[in-house]
């Protein structure tokens, strides 16, 4: 592995780190295609601040992004508060907004200035060994990973001394209140955060692949836990895997960089998505068809506990009347008797079934709820 396979790998590690941790609180807040609106609107800070300084390595550029990030948001929950149009109407009609007169004042005023459309959207992380940013007479690596590790670690900072206040805000905006800060300055200062990483990653894998980032892994790490560290844990620790098994994959199959991680992180999702312990979707298959046959298995014992001292019990109490007196089919009654034998509910002897202690108990306890 060359030292540049290393530095993009190291980069797509960092920025997908430095996406996943403010992600996290964007996927509880249900504000996920906030992220989509956001690292598209903010290429209108950009060029707005790039056509006052006419600088790209001006910091005004980040400030720029991070206001215009700020406006976006707020101009969704002016469009929302109105009850007129639903949050995802609102995204649809701002960002588009926002973004297209960014497009337009780029045609017009920096049309060859290096701020393409096409790298802002897609990017080219393979690129970024090519620009090193060297300060004291050393060579610190490539600057966009100089830079994303800067934003890294005032992320991870700012949400460790803020945990608190976002973790209440997040889920409980009126206790936010009664404890005296205000769940809006927290929300601003959220939407700033998602903002200046989303345009600090521009240059390195550009809008489409920040979406993936900021989404993709909180989402899978929100079907694995309900502790809000240990899903950010899990949401970095998903970012950066599939940011390097991503790189792999097109270093493999010889393609973009940036969309074989996107790739990798939606298998990763998929993959969590089916499989998650507590909420997949094979858990909870598993589950429904678990309830489906105990509630078969209380039926059943409500049915041998009503017989039990009729006259008919030789009759009624054998598997083929299950039939007809509930409607089962032949196969599914035995095997629900089946079921309710191996959990000690039921007996059988000589083709009667007879309720034992705990299958009467069962019975009556759901008798005496209904």
């Amino acid at each position: 592995m060359t030292g540049a396979q290393a530095e993009i790998q190291a980069l797509a590690a960092v920025t997908a780190v430095a996406c996943a941790l403010p992600g996290v609180f964007l996927v509880l807040r249900r504000q996920a295609m906030v992220s989509d609106a956001i690292t598209h609107s903010v290429l209108l800070g950009i060029v707005v601040a790039f056509l006052l300084v006419e600088d790209l390595s001006s910091p005004l550029l980040l400030i720029g992004a991070a206001l215009t990030g700020v406006l976006t948001v707020f101009l969704v929950e002016v469009l929302q508060r109105t009850r007129l149009v639903r949050e995802d109407a609102a995204i649809g009609l701002v960002f588009p907004a926002l973004f297209s007169i960014g497009v337009i004042l780029i045609a017009r005023f920096a049309d060859g200035v290096h701020l393409d459309i096409d790298v802002v959207l897609l990017g080219e992380i393979a690129f970024a060994p090519l620009e090193r940013f060297e300060a004291f007479g050393w060579d610190w690596g490539p600057t966009p990973l100089v830079e994303m590790s800067a934003i890294l670690l005032v992320n991870a900072g700012l949400i460790s001394i803020l945990f608190k206040e976002l973790k209440v805000a997040t889920f409980d905006a009126g206790l936010a209140y009664a404890l005296g800060f205000s769940p809006a300055l927290v929300h601003y200062g959220l939407m700033s955060l998602v903002s200046v990483t989303a345009v600090g990653a521009f240059d390195a894998v550009g809008s489409i692949l920040v979406v993936a980032l900021m989404v993709g892994p909180p989402a899978a790490a929100y079907l694995l836990t309900d502790r809000l560290g240990v899903l950010l844990v899990l949401a970095a620790a998903l970012g950066a895997g599939g940011a390097i098994a991503g790189y792999w994959l097109a270093h493999w199959v010889d393609a973009s960089i940036a969309g074989a991680i996107a790739v990798v992180l939606g298998l990763e999702f998929a993959v969590v998505f089916l499989l998650a312990p507590g909420r997949g979707v094979i858990a909870h298959a598993r589950r429904r068809a678990r309830q489906r046959i105990r509630f078969a298995e209380t039926m059943l014992a409500i049915h041998l506990l009503n017989h039990e001292r009729s006259p008919e019990v030789l009759v009624e109490n054998r598997v083929a009347s299950l039939r007809d007196h509930l409607r089962w089919e032949t196969d599914f009654a035995e095997r629900i008797v089946r079921s309710a034998r191996h959990d000690g509910l039921v007996a059988q002897r000589d083709g009667l079934l007879e309720l034992t202690d705990a299958g009467r108990r069962l019975a009556e306890g759901a008798l005496a709820h209904t």
